[in-house]
């Protein structure tokens, strides 16, 4: 099993697919990869040679920003949101949707499961 950036990528997969196991490398990414490093992107992850692997690791500490340090710098944007408390900042802190989405139905995935708050029952007439 490959390692690269201390992720371990799978054995099992061709090359351009176990490489989007590495946060911040999806398809498009991938494919350059294999493409600057000369590796042909068909291939299993298994079959590739220890050259090839320290090529692909090279080329993604030179050129991209992955894993650790694209973690970090999105929690710093996020950070820096809280801390001059614009709109999108206050969002975040509160956990609620950021993008515009609807709060009134759905938004669970930001919300959570359902808290049932007891409200007023219905007002029957009195004659």
């Amino acid at each position: 099993m490959p390692r690269l950036l201390g992720v371990d990528i799978p054995n099992d997969r061709p090359t351009v697919i176990s490489l989007t196991y590495l946060y911040g490398v999806g398809p498009k990414t991938a494919r350059e990869l294999c493409h600057k490093a000369g590796v042909n992107p068909q291939v299993h992850a298994r079959e590739l040679g220890e050259d090839e692997v320290a090529r692909i690791a090279a080329l993604l500490d030179k050129d991209y920003v992955v894993e650790g340090q694209l973690r970090r710098q999105v929690n710093q944007n996020i950070q820096r949101l809280k801390d001059i408390t614009c709109y999108r900042g206050v969002r975040h802190r509160r956990g609620l949707p950021v993008r515009g989405q609807r709060t009134r139905t759905n938004a669970r995935t930001r919300k959570g499961p359902k808290k049932t708050v007891a409200g007023k029952k219905g007002v029957k007439d009195l004659r």
